[in-house]
């Protein structure tokens, strides 16, 4: 019974590890320019500028974000899927 609450509090120390990563890679920017498009992203993987020859693209831009999203949700299903979810972790 103990080593279940050991493995749920090294989960949430996991968990809070995570979130730290994610608040920042967020803050993290990431700038390319090539033949008259520049891209800002975030670490996170978010769209912030996206402009064609120094006009902003702001429904290109929405686009890109929506697809990207999709994309890591589908990433962290598949790997679910492949780790069982947490159910093994918790001995269920």
């Amino acid at each position: 019974m103990f080593d279940k609450f050991k493995q749920l509090g090294e989960l949430k120390k996991m968990r809070d590890q995570a979130m730290e990563m994610q608040k920042a890679l967020a803050q993290e920017k990431i700038e390319v320019e090539e033949q008259g498009i520049k891209i800002v992203m975030t670490g996170d993987q978010r769209v912030e500028t996206l402009e064609i020859n120094g006009e902003e693209q702001n429904s290109l831009k929405d686009v890109f974000n929506k697809v990207i999203k999709k994309s890591q949700e589908v990433a962290a299903r598949k790997l679910q899927e492949m780790s069982g979810g947490l159910g093994g972790l918790l001995g269920q």
